[in-house]
């Protein structure tokens, strides 16, 4: 039996969801303002499911989505909003830890936006300097190529904290990222850089499996947490788009959705969890059945 890491589920959409507000670009960090404490509100609902880690709604605090509505001044605030509210989460559960996300800067699931390192590693090192002090590991969440995973990983390691790298596949094809490179192509990232495991997030739960695949042969820890979308459609993919634009599944049940984690599991991933659309039931069934298999949570 195994000792699992049972990240949480889903923080943008169950924002949006709670809230009753609509969608804007700005989507989870115009929540959080409007809506002080939902944040926390969420994370203590994920650790009361059974997850160990509590990861910060910062994924999209960065500059260049804040530009377009003049709130860039509030760039270091809403960090520290984000992380005081997992903070005030964990300390009310008593236990847990705290991952700080950093998402894909511009957007995401667009390769297409990679920016150079020598843009890209600066952005990522002042947010990682940010998050240093309050976090057990910074995640660099939803890569969607080489060289975007390259400058986030780069840059994180301003945090001087265990870094976790995880990238987005190809809903059809898990192998290959979704630039069109392969999963395989990472290699070179942990070979040149201290990663502590890798993942595989926001693609559907179907792909995971080949991701897993290639991510094992990379010989670090790893595993997934897949979302609840039935794709990602061309109108998410032009420029500002809000979440209206992705539709969830409704056959995703928790049991459904347990039945692929367990299949992570098996393939020895352990670090598993769920992303958008994933949320506290399908946190709360997925701890019970690594329970009931006799493996740890840890």
């Amino acid at each position: 039996m195994a000792a699992i890491t049972l990240l949480d589920g889903g923080m943008g959409q169950e924002l949006v969801a709670r809230s009753g507000d609509d969608p804007t670009p700005l989507w989870a960090t115009r929540v959080m303002i409007d809506h002080p404490g939902l944040v926390r509100n969420i994370h203590a609902d994920y650790f009361a499911a059974g997850a160990t880690i509590a990861t910060t709604n910062t994924y999209a605090i960065h500059h260049d989505r804040l530009e377009r509505f003049g709130m860039d001044p509030l760039f270091h605030a809403l960090h520290l909003r984000a992380l005081a509210e997992a903070h005030e989460a964990k300390a009310a559960h008593g236990a847990g830890r705290i991952a700080g996300s950093m998402g894909p800067l511009m957007a995401s699931y667009r390769p297409d936006l990679t920016q150079p390192l020598d843009i890209s590693v600066p952005k990522y090192a002042e947010i990682a300097q940010i998050l240093a002090a309050h976090v057990d590991v910074i995640l660099c969440e939803t890569m969607a190529s080489v060289e975007m995973a390259e400058g986030a990983l780069a840059g994180a390691q301003a945090a001087g904290k265990p870094v976790w790298l995880s990238v987005s596949v190809d809903d059809h094809d898990g192998a290959r990222l979704r630039s069109g490179e392969r999963v395989a192509d990472l290699a070179r990232l942990v070979r040149d850089y201290p990663v502590a495991a890798m993942l595989a997030n926001c693609s559907v739960p179907e792909s995971m499996a080949a991701a897993l695949g290639a991510l094992k042969e990379l010989g670090k820890p790893f595993g997934a947490y897949a979302n609840g979308f039935t794709h990602i459609s061309g109108n998410f993919l032009k420029d500002a788009p809000t979440v209206k634009e992705l539709t969830h599944r409704h056959d995703l049940t928790p049991e459904k959705y347990g039945d692929f984690a367990m299949a992570w599991v098996e393939m020895g991933a352990t670090i598993i969890g769920g992303c958008c659309e994933v949320g506290p039931a399908h946190i709360r069934h997925l701890a019970q059945r690594l329970k009931a298999a006799g493996h740890t949570i840890v």
